[in-house]
């Protein structure tokens, strides 16, 4: 498998993005009259200038990219996050207009029908739109996540699964199957946009100026980079590893090519810490991200406004709380049974900083 990572520095997304794919001559590995899918991360409906979602300029530039080379069926699909609406994202995002202005398809997953895929005896249920396609250009951000630590390529797929197998892999620890889901669903090539993430929070608020995108054909390889730049060992995070064994790609030593090294601004590497100064309020169990993040927000409300110091007792979140009777502060519907609890499936941010001001 190719190991070259190919990477270009500037504030000129669409620009950057085909210089990339010019350099790496991109087109040679897509096969003519191919049908190709972009996948970008639109997981809330937040500009990208939050940090949480995907330039649409760069996306812009793949498009045209591909037009240029005499690529023509061309469609972008993407499923947002649970309880959120994918036809919103793709408004406030900008990707309906991008669908108007290029004349190319927009697909909500959410809307596809489920196929059931067996990989290895792990059953996956994936949209069946993907199959559709020929070749998936998978184009994530590079931010930190709650969860996982890291969101990049691999766990960028899972916007291609229905929301109830959102909530399962969940109750499978994130982990296994994204590194399964990758396996079932080849990435051909992928785009990282690093231009602004925020990486801390894969929700975005706290966008982080790195200028740079970055294009790989291996999306193990990839996320292997990406962990390294949040500062991680890339075997600390654990679908990676185990996506390595699957044969999805080689998490080892890659060729790190720069397109203009005279433009590489100064760069910083740092674990997420916004996200670990509040997840030791909390007690989790299967959180779906949607549930956990709202939670973490909702105590970076409290922060600012100095309460957090007066919470005392901690915070049970997750599916794994289902049907049990606890003395503590219970959050989302799956702990409805505990003594208190904030019910929703999310419960709502501002719903939950007011529910724990009455609970301090």
């Amino acid at each position: 498998m190719n190991n070259n990572i190919y990477i270009i520095y500037g504030k000129d997304a669409k620009y950057m993005t085909k210089q990339l794919l010019e350099y790496a001559d991109a087109k040679r590995y897509i096969p003519l009259g191919s049908k190709i899918a972009i996948k970008p991360n639109l997981v809330v409906a937040k500009p990208y200038t939050s940090g949480a979602t995907t330039n649409p300029y760069i996306v812009e530039g793949i498009i045209e990219y591909l037009r240029e080379n005499g690529f023509e069926d061309i469609a972008i699909l993407e499923g947002a996050w649970l309880g959120a609406s994918t036809k919103r994202a793709f408004e406030i995002c900008g990707y309906t207009e991008i669908a108007k202005k290029y004349s190319v398809k927009l697909i909500d997953t959410k809307e596809d029908k489920p196929l059931k895929v067996d990989v290895d005896d792990f059953e996956l249920n994936i949209c069946s739109k993907v199959y559709e396609y020929d070749f998936l250009i998978n184009v994530p951000l590079l931010k930190g996540h709650c969860q996982t630590q890291l969101t990049c390529a691999l766990k960028n797929l899972k916007g291609l699964i229905p929301d109830n197998e959102k909530r399962r892999f969940h109750t499978l620890g994130l982990h296994k199957p994204i590194a399964y889901l990758n396996k079932a669903i080849k990435t051909h090539l992928v785009v990282v946009d690093s231009i602004m993430p925020d990486p801390d929070f894969e929700e975005g608020g706290n966008p982080v100026e790195k200028d740079f995108i970055v294009l790989g054909f291996d999306p193990v390889l990839i996320d292997s980079f990406a962990a390294e730049h949040l500062g991680y060992n890339p075997y600390e995070i654990e679908y990676i590893s185990l996506a390595e064994k699957l044969g999805v790609g080689k998490a080892g030593e890659y060729n790190l090519i720069e397109i203009n090294p005279e433009k590489k601004p100064t760069e910083f590497s740092k674990r997420s810490s916004i996200v670990s100064r509040y997840a030791k309020y909390i007690e989790e169990k299967d959180a779906c991200s949607v549930c956990y993040a709202n939670l973490i927000s909702s105590l970076m409300r409290l922060d600012e406004q100095g309460l957090l110091k007066k919470l005392s007792k901690k915070l049970y979140i997750g599916q794994g709380y289902r049907g049990k009777a606890m003395d503590g502060i219970g959050i989302g519907s799956c702990t409805k049974d505990f003594d208190v609890c904030k019910q929703g499936c999310p419960p709502k941010s501002n719903e939950i900083v007011e529910f724990l001001k009455q609970n301090l």
